[in-house]
């Protein structure tokens, strides 16, 4: 079981060129990917997705990559040739409009001017750093997913803990149930008793009428239903991605744990339904922290 929730770090540092990925991740019920990346990997965005969905399926992940490049290697030099000749032609026309100024113009005098010459750099990474970036990232995703396992881990024990509870306060209810039916006999038996004023109770209509409310309000159905929900949970539990199929189950104990509420027509079974929601909310916080 993979939490949502958790940080990666990875790094390369070889030859002059150093890059470090940071991977955040929180919760998220789509897997949502925001890269943060020098201009020089702008392009290499879509590869950084790829890489993240290899490894995850849920959540939101912030990537940030910084980029540092100290390997020696050869610039090459542009000459902006329309910017040259416009300064050219300029100072022809200043020459022209002040004869008895000393003309100064040179080569070296252009060379100077702003523009005129560019360094022509890399707009994009080079094959060297696209591998860099890589590796830097897949150790970052390593890292996070232990990080994620651990939390995991937590998640998935704290989970369990509490299915025990929602297992006992099931078979609380369980026993509580075959009760019901006979204390509602006794409080309508006295009811009509006092009702009657000494008649004899026609127990014929009395037991159609205790039968009746019987079959209204059972719930056997509900709590088979439940311990069924139960092991499934343990069993999904033992899986690896697990969250959307417990916020599916988390959703169906809630369902059946209504029905009960709604059915028993009796204190005590209200009471343990109501606790039994409590702890399958819990429950269900949980859920929505794991992938």
């Amino acid at each position: 079981m993979l939490s949502m929730t958790g940080y990666g770090r990875g790094e390369y540092k070889q030859g002059g060129l150093e890059i470090t990925v940071e991977i955040k991740t929180v919760n998220n019920r789509y897997l949502d990917v925001s890269v943060k990346c020098p201009r020089i990997f702008i392009a290499y965005e879509d590869v950084v997705r790829s890489l993240v969905r290899e490894k995850l399926t849920r959540g939101h992940a912030d990537v940030f990559i910084s980029f540092s490049d100290k390997r020696e290697k050869p610039r090459s030099l542009y000459l902006d040739e329309g910017v040259a000749a416009a300064y050219a032609q300029m100072a022809r026309r200043i020459a022209e409009m002040f004869p008895d100024a000393v003309n100064d113009f040179s080569v070296t005098g252009v060379l100077r001017f702003p523009d005129v010459i560019r360094t022509d750099d890399a707009s994009s990474a080079d094959e060297e750093c696209v591998t860099a970036l890589r590796f830097a990232l897949s150790q970052a995703l390593d890292s996070l997913n232990v990080m994620r396992g651990v939390e995991g881990d937590k998640l998935k024990a704290d989970m369990l803990s509490r299915m025990d509870c929602v297992e006992g306060l099931v078979e609380s209810v369980k026993k509580r149930a075959p009760l019901v039916a006979e204390n509602y006999r006794v409080k309508l038996e006295a009811k009509m008793a006092k009702l009657l004023e000494g008649v004899d109770v026609d127990q014929g209509r009395l037991l159609t009428e205790v039968a009746l409310f019987t079959d209204k309000s059972n719930i056997d159905e509900e709590l088979t239903r439940l311990n069924s929900h139960i092991s499934q949970f343990r069993e999904i539990c033992t899986q690896t991605l697990v969250g959307r199929k417990l916020d599916f189950l988390v959703q169906e104990f809630n369902r059946e744990t209504n029905t009960v509420c709604s059915k028993s027509n009796d204190l005590e079974i209200t009471r343990l339904g109501l606790a039994l929601k409590n702890e399958i909310e819990k429950i269900r916080e949980q859920v929505q922290n794991v992938e």
